[in-house]
């Protein structure tokens, strides 16, 4: 039975806009084709401007765009945001028993996925109202304002309704794992070959005009973390890119396997993997969001209570002090926890405050920790619902009765610690790559290479049902 507080929100889903799942069995390639028209019109909107909003302002969330697959001053200026912070609370909610859910009850998880949507359009409202006052598209008319307001609501019912079409089975995996990965993508690749426009440019670019030891420029400075006006992508930044890349993809293949048998197939073996990111990126896409948020809101207060100068107000230093240029627009945090919990870009910056980077290292290894162990029974990956699901698919462990309680025993064994030390290595290589300034910072390069594992996993699940219609009720389908 659902709880009191998801009760209250079976009136509201008759009224909200819903995918509804296919009746009949989707084809593969209908799969393919409906992820890849969402991520088309995903990209279109990346760069459809918004109408009444001036391009030449300064952009102050930009560190915080590529997990969030937004882009300034267009449709997608709040990007997954409000979708991945109503996940974020509900979550915690969830796993802390504030709320009652039982995720294994259809109605309970129904009436979830309504408060998630909920939760979602309300959270799309507050963040486009707060840029708005907030003034980061300057003075403008109520009329305009209205039409800005309109413009992000819709289409964050538009996102909303794209990730539930792929989820449904429409599609392939989940959308917003899909717009983080195309917007990982873009940064990566305008970071590594974008040609000069005189404020930025790529850093194979920068390194083939600027550094080319026949015209007598000066390649260390590039190479050694160095940048022209402070704007440009390094060379360290390009190799630790690749280098991050390559060990989250090694991280990804270390597995713990449990010897299995089926009960109802004598003599037939096969293993459980427990791999040791066993909830995957899930965590640090739970820290980023609420860093991001700390970000956000510190901000607009700031600007709010009349932008004071840093160190005078000590709310501000508590929460996050900011720098404002007229020059430029452009504001930057420089102290409180706004400033703390914001990753430095490269290795000057670790140097230049060493207690920030061991501050933010810190932090954010042990909420990716706590994360984890939240998520583990959320979301439905505990021993007890393993067991229980391994019970049902008629398997057990060899020398074992077949019951659910030695399953259950053994998976305790290795579940809880393989989760935690997950987290805090997910945690350890998100900030490290920050600090070395990769491309599309770390965190989205560790949500991309996992994005890509598993719909590498998932193209080749689905391409073998499809060869062979049997192999579906191996794999529940």
């Amino acid at each position: 039975m659902a709880g009191r507080f998801l009760g209250l929100f079976k009136p509201i889903g008759r009224v909200l806009p819903e995918i509804k799942k296919p009746e009949r069995k989707v084809s593969f390639n209908e799969k393919i084709f409906w992820t890849g028209l969402v991520l088309v019109i995903f990209l279109v909107m990346a760069q459809i401007p918004l109408y009444g909003v001036s391009s030449s302002a300064a952009d102050n969330f930009s560190q915080l765009r590529v997990i969030f697959a937004s882009n300034r001053g267009t449709l997608m200026e709040l990007g997954i945001g409000p979708i991945v912070t109503a996940g974020l609370i509900l979550q915690l909610l969830a796993g802390s028993s504030i709320i009652q859910c039982d995720m294994s009850d259809p109605e309970d998880r129904g009436l979830f996925t309504i408060a998630s949507k909920v939760f979602s359009i309300g959270l799309t409202g507050i963040q486009a109202a707060a840029y708005i006052i907030s003034g980061m598209y300057g003075s403008l008319t109520g009329g305009v304002m209205l039409i800005i307001f309109l413009q992000l609501i819709a289409t964050g019912v538009v996102v909303m309704l794209m990730d539930e079409l792929v989820q449904k089975g429409w599609g392939l995996g989940s959308g917003i794992s899909l717009f983080i990965m195309a917007g990982v993508a873009q940064s990566i690749f305008w970071d590594t070959f974008s040609p000069g426009t005189g404020l930025f440019v790529g850093a194979l670019s920068a390194f083939v005009n600027r550094v080319n030891p026949f015209n007598g420029s000066n390649s260390f400075t590039i190479f050694s973390f160095g940048t022209i006006q402070g704007t440009y992508p390094t060379l360290l930044g390009f190799f630790a890119t690749i280098g991050i890349f390559m060990g989250v993809i090694y991280l990804n293949g270390i597995r713990i396997e449990l010897p299995m048998s089926y009960a109802g197939y004598k003599g037939f073996r096969s293993r459980y993997p427990i791999k040791l990111l066993y909830v995957s990126n899930l965590p640090v896409i739970f820290a980023s969001a609420l860093f991001a948020n700390v970000y956000f809101f510190s901000q607009l207060l700031w600007s709010q209570l009349g932008r004071p100068a840093p160190g005078t107000n000590l709310l501000f230093r508590v929460i996050g002090d900011f720098s404002y240029n007229a020059t430029t627009n452009a504001v930057a945090p420089v102290g409180g926890l706004a400033y703390l919990t914001t990753a430095p870009s490269n290795i000057i910056q670790v140097v230049a405050d060493p207690f920030r980077a061991a501050f933010y290292l810190g932090v954010i290894v042990a909420f990716c920790a706590v994360f984890s162990l939240i998520w583990l029974e959320v979301g439905g990956l505990g021993p007890s619902k393993v067991a229980q699901q391994l019970m049902d698919s008629g398997m057990q462990i060899p020398g074992y009765r077949r019951s659910g309680r030695p399953i259950e025993a053994v998976l305790k064994r290795y579940i809880p610690i393989v989760t935690v030390l997950g987290g805090i290595i997910v945690g350890i290589t998100a900030a490290g790559a920050d600090f070395l300034g990769a491309f599309g910072t770390g965190t989205g390069i560790l949500l991309s290479v996992g994005i890509i594992y598993q719909y590498y996993e998932l193209l080749m699940r689905e391409r073998a049902a499809e060869m062979f219609p049997a192999f579906r009720r191996i794999i529940g389908e």
